[in-house]
C-alpha cells in the first residue's frame, strides 16, 4: 500500500508512555468567603465524571447557599480527577439543604443511572469512620437497583449517612452494596426487616458489614484449620474405591469424590474432606508431589472460587506493577514513522544513544506498518538522551521522534 503524498514534513514525537504527561488543571475554585465566625459544613460528593471541575460544582452547590470552597481530588502525578470532591458551606443549614435537594441528582447528564452522584457529610475523624458502627452489607441485588433506589429502600429505617452500590469499570452493578446509618439501632432494624426479603424479585442478604481486616483474619484462620483438600493430576484410570483407600490412610474421611463427566469418566481431579485439620495436613504432607499410578499428585487445601479469583487478581495486579516499574523511564514511543521503516532501521537510528534491549515497529495483520513503534533502552539516562536528541528530528521525509 503506497503512502499518501506528504506536502510538508510532519513532526515525529518521542514520548515516554510510562510517565503520563502533565495535564493542565483548573485551580481549585475558592470563592472569597465572607468574614464569618460560623463553622463550615463539609460535604463529600462522589461518583463524579472525570471531567467535572470545581467551577461546574460551584454553579450547582452555590444555588443552595454561599459556598466557602470546593476541591476536586486529583491524582498527585497525573492531576486527573479521582472522581470525588469536597464542598464546604459556610453553615450547616445549607449543607442539610444540599443533601436533601441535590443528593443523587445528575451532576453531568450521564446516560447511565448507576453513575448518579452521591453526597454525604464528610467524616473527618478516621476513628469514627473505621468503627463500622451502623454499617451494613447487602448482596444479591438486582442490577437495576442503583444508589438512589438503595437509599430510598433503606432510608425508612433511620438516617442514612452514606449509600453505595458497587459497580465495575463500565458502571454496571456488581450485585452488592453498602449502607451506613447514623446509629447501630437503625442498622439492626434494617437487617431484621430486609434480610431474606425480595427486592425486584430477588432475595437479598442483609447483614452487618465486616471490615476487610476482619474478613482477612477469618480467612487466615480458615486457611490454618482447613479440612477440605483438592487433588489434581489424578490418573483417569483411578477408581473411586482406590481414591478412597488412598486417603483413608490418614484419618477419618467424611467425604471423597473423584470428579466425572456425563459419561462417568474421571476428569483427573477430586476432593476429600477430613474430620480434623491434622488429618488433612498429614495427607497433604505425605501425598503431594508423590507418584500414584504413574502420575505425580497435586494435593493442596481446597479454595473457594472467590478466593481463587482474588488470588489471581492480586497476582495479575502485582505483575502489572512490576512490569511498569521495570520499564519506567526506559521505554520510548515513537510515532510518525515512514511506511518503509522496519525494526532494523528503527534500531539503527536509536543505537547511538545506548544499549537497546528491544525495538519494534508495530504492524497490522497484513504486515503494513502502523507508523509507530517502541524502543526500550537499558537505562533511563539513555532513554532521556534519545528523547532530547531525536524528538522532532527529520528521518527520511518525515520528522522522527
Amino acid at each position: 500500500m503506497s503512502s499518501p503524498a506528504v506536502q510538508q514534513p510532519e513532526s515525529v514525537q518521542v514520548v515516554e508512555p510510562t510517565i503520563p504527561p502533565a495535564v493542565p488543571v483548573t485551580a481549585p475554585y475558592n470563592p472569597p468567603a465572607p468574614q464569618a465566625s460560623a463553622p463550615s459544613a463539609s460535604l463529600y460528593v462522589g461518583e463524579l465524571d472525570p471531567t467535572v471541575t470545581e467551577a461546574m460544582l460551584f454553579e450547582i452547590f452555590n444555588m443552595i447557599g454561599p459556598v466557602a470552597s470546593i476541591r476536586v481530588c486529583r491524582d498527585a502525578v497525573t492531576r486527573r480527577s479521582l472522581g470525588y470532591a469536597y464542598v464546604n458551606y459556610l453553615n450547616a443549614a445549607d449543607g442539610e439543604r444540599a443533601l436533601e435537594q441535590l443528593n443523587y441528582s445528575l451532576i453531568k447528564n450521564r446516560a447511565c443511572s448507576s453513575y448518579l452522584s452521591r453526597i454525604m457529610w464528610s467524616q473527618r475523624d478516621p476513628a469514627l469512620r473505621k468503627t463500622g458502627q451502623g454499617n451494613i452489607f447487602i448482596k444479591n441485588l438486582d442490577e437495576a437497583i442503583d444508589n438512589k433506589a438503595l437509599h430510598d429502600t433503606f432510608a425508612a429505617f433511620g438516617n442514612v449517612l452514606s449509600c453505595k452500590v458497587a459497580t465495575d469499570e463500565h458502571g454496571r452493578s456488581k450485585g452488592y452494596g453498602f449502607v451506613h446509618y447514623e446509629t447501630a439501632e437503625a442498622a439492626d432494624n434494617a437487617i431484621k426487616s430486609v434480610n431474606g426479603m425480595l427486592l425486584n424479585d430477588k432475595k437479598v442478604y442483609v447483614g452487618h458489614h465486616i471490615s476487610r481486616k476482619e474478613r482477612q483474619s477469618k480467612l487466615d484462620e480458615m486457611k490454618a484449620q482447613f479440612t477440605n483438600l483438592y487433588i489434581k493430576n489424578l490418573d483417569t484410570e483411578v477408581t473411586q474405591e482406590e481414591f478412597n483407600e488412598l486417603f483413608n490412610r490418614f484419618g477419618n474421611v467424611t467425604s471423597a469424590l473423584v470428579a466425572t463427566d456425563e459419561e462417568g469418566k474421571s476428569k483427573g481431579f477430586g476432593f476429600v474432606n477430613y474430620e480434623k485439620h491434622e488429618e488433612a495436613q498429614k495427607a497433604v504432607d505425605e501425598l503431594h508431589d508423590t507418584d500414584f499410578h504413574g502420575k505425580k499428585l497435586f494435593v493442596t487445601r481446597a479454595q473457594k472460587k472467590a478466593e481463587r479469583e482474588e488470588e489471581l487478581r492480586r497476582s495479575y495486579e502485582q505483575a502489572k506493577i512490576e512490569k511498569m516499574s521495570k520499564y519506567q523511564g526506559i521505554n520510548l514511543y515513537i510515532k510518525n514513522l515512514e511506511d518503509d521503516f522496519d525494526d532494523e532501521k528503527l534500531r539503527a537510528e536509536f543505537e547511538p544513544f545506548g544499549t537497546i534491549t528491544s525495538c519494534k515497529v508495530m504492524r497490522d495483520d497484513k504486515g503494513t506498518s502502523k507508523g509507530f513503534g517502541f524502543v526500550c533502552f537499558s537505562s533511563p539516562d539513555e532513554a532521556t538522551k534519545a528523547v532530547a536528541e531525536m524528538n522532532n528530528k527529520m528521518i527520511g521525509s518525515q520528522a522522527a521522534a
